[in-house]
This record gives C-alpha cells, sequence and structure tokens, in this order.
C-alpha cells in the first residue's frame, strides 16, 4: 500500500488513466488507421524530454533517427 501511495507511482496511474481516455476521445474522432500512427509521436517526446530535462546526449544519428519517426508519422497519415 505504501508504493501505491508514492507519488512518482501515484502520478504513473493519473497519467496511464488520462492517457487511456485520450485515446478512446482519439477513437470516436478519427479512424484508427490515422489515429494510430501517432503513437510513435512518444518516441519524439520521450527524446525531447530527455535531452532538455534529464541531460541526454544529442547527435546527429538520434536527430537522423527521430526524422524518420517523423517522416513515417507523415506518410502513414496521409495514406
Amino acid at each position: 500500500m505504501k508504493l501505491f501511495l508514492d507519488p512518482f507511482i501515484f502520478s504513473g496511474f493519473i497519467s496511464a488513466f488520462l492517457a487511456s481516455m485520450c485515446w478512446m476521445a482519439a477513437m470516436t474522432k478519427f479512424e484508427l488507421s490515422y489515429a494510430y500512427p501517432f503513437m510513435g509521436l512518444t518516441f519524439v517526446l520521450v527524446f525531447l524530454f530527455g535531452v532538455f530535462f534529464m541531460g541526454e546526449s544529442l547527435n546527429i544519428y538520434k536527430l537522423l533517427g527521430l526524422s524518420f519517426i517523423v517522416l513515417g508519422i507523415i506518410l502513414a497519415s496521409k495514406g
């Protein structure tokens, strides 16, 4: 019970709940084939969070990889 009430773990549960609510809302507004590729944006958001808040390194290979992810999302959402 003590772990459940830990602020970091509790905020994780709240975040997961809010994410599922947003996903259900997106499913009522968009087709799955349009909405699902945007799940790939989590890689971009995690990378940016790591660089700006956690001090992770930024190099050309990571930027190139992120560029491919974003290009894939654009292509998948257009199709």
